[in-house]
Formats: structure tokens, sequence, C-alpha cells
């Protein structure tokens, strides 16, 4: 699977010409205080065609459905509330009431008056795709300067350029930093289905999403299942099905996807997280 050889090269290449940060005085911390110090590389970018196959890893589980839960929750419900979510990934940014301030799906739901009508950044892009669908000017952004101090987490993944080319829809995904074991499946599965998403209720088909990431580094504590991953065996790239019916993207929900012939390798338990 593409994929899976996608991100052995980039772990290889991290490992075997990145930067470490040991020397450094560093922000992470593990659960026991110790400073998490990485190993990195500067704009790391990885192409996935996703005409050719959906980009879910087969070397070890990535949850589907939450995966999905995520990405409806900041780009359909525009939430930035954690009590709107099923997973716990999101809790420890969350207030007492459960929301992380103006970040995510929060920037995604502000409203601007266009020449077209009052539109927020998601409506914006499923208008033109539309209407302009050729337009080079089809973008989202959550970086917004104004609010950061009211981000209980700044962006990680925090822009989208949409693309039309032929009948085709494309995407570059921008991300700022990325812990390479923990989020990078999980970020090229979201923004995968969100361009899946968009391509049928816009009426293309899917082409490629650009993953461009300025700061990729694997964990020290993460190294070995890092090396126990790039030496894994690959399977055959599951297929998705998409619920062909859903002609608007506010009517899907995580039942309107499933994976057919998703085979894997066991998945890892307790694999530490620095904060």
């Amino acid at each position: 699977m593409k994929a899976d050889k996608i991100f052995k090269d980039m772990c290889l290449d991290i490992l075997n010409n990145g930067i470490s940060s040991h020397g450094q005085i560093v922000r992470p911390r593990w659960e026991d205080g110790t400073p998490a110090h990485t190993i990195k590389k500067f704009g790391v970018i990885n192409r996935y065609n996703l005409a050719e196959e959906f980009p879910i890893f087969t070397l070890r589980p990535t949850n589907l459905r939450n995966v999905i839960d995520e990405i409806l929750w900041i780009w359909q419900k525009k939430s930035n509330n954690v009590n709107e979510l099923n997973s716990h990934i999101w809790d420890e940014w969350a207030d007492v009431n459960g929301s992380i301030g103006k970040a995510y799906g929060y920037q995604l739901s502000v409203k601007n008056n266009y020449p077209e009508g009052e539109m927020d950044q998601v409506d914006r892009v499923l208008f033109d795709l539309k209407n302009n669908p050729y337009s080079r000017r089809i973008m989202t952004n959550i970086y917004n300067f104004e609010d950061l101090h009211e981000m209980n987490l700044y962006p990680c993944a925090y822009s989208m350029t949409f693309n039309v080319t032929g009948n085709k829809l494309n995407a570059i995904l921008n991300q700022r930093s990325q812990d390479v074991l923990v989020a990078n499946n999980w970020n090229v599965v979201q923004y995968a289905i969100l361009m899946h998403m968009f391509a049928q209720v816009s009426g293309f088909e899917v082409g490629e999403l650009v993953h461009v990431i300025a700061d990729a580094h694997i964990y020290d504590r993460h190294i070995p299942i890092i090396e126990d991953l790039i030496n894994r065996e690959e399977y055959p790239a599951a297929i998705l099905h998409i619920n062909p019916d859903v002609k608007n993207f506010y009517d899907f929900t995580v039942d309107d996807f499933t994976l057919e012939g998703y085979q894997t390798g066991i998945q890892f338990t307790n694999i530490p997280v620095a904060v």
C-alpha cells in the first residue's frame, strides 16, 4: 500500500537525517515530568492520490469512525465543545464547560458578508466548488492571530487550499507541527475523508491530497515503536464506500462510510503522549 510506504520513507528520513532537540530547552513533557525531546525534519511534503487508494494505514489500525466523527465535529458541526464529540482526545484542552476556546470549529463558523451573501469558511468553499470551481481562491485558514490568545490549543492542521483540475478535486493541507506516530495517519485520513465528501456533493472525482508539514517530529520515546512500524508487513489498501445518496455536506453522518477489506497489523497499547 502506497500510504504505508510514504509513512515508512518519511520516518526513515527523519531518523536518518533529522535534527535532534537534545541540548535544547523544549516545552513538551512526558507524564513523569521528563523533557520530551524529538528528532525532526523541516518541510516534509507527502502526496496521496486518492483516486488510486484510500490512504488508511495497514501497518496498524486507524479508527475510521473516530476520525470521521472528529472531522465532522470541526467542519460540519463547527464546534469547539468536546461534549459534542464522541471521543475524548480533546478533553485535556477543554475547560470545565467543555470548550477549547476560539479554536478549530469556532473559526470555521465565523460568518462574513460577501456579494453572494453571508457565509462562513466552509459554506464559502462549498459555494465556490459549485459555482466557481476553477477559482484559485478556494481556501480556509483557522490560524487567526486575533483569537490565538483565546485558543486552548493553537491549530496544528490550520489551512486547506482546494483546487479543481479537470474533473478532479485536489487539496493541500498545511500543518505547522505533527507528532508523526500519534497524528500522521489520523490527519491524512481525516482530510482524505473531507475531500471525498466535498467532491461527492460538488460533482467531482477525488484527486490528490498534498500534505505539507512544517515540523514533522518523532518523540524520543516513540522511536522503538516507529522502528517496529517500519519493519512491519504492508497489506492491500482497503476500499472506502460512501453512501451515494448524500448530496448535501451537512447530511453526512459517520454511518455513511464503511471500509471493505481493511486488514492491519496489531495495535500498540499505552503509547506515551507528550503534552
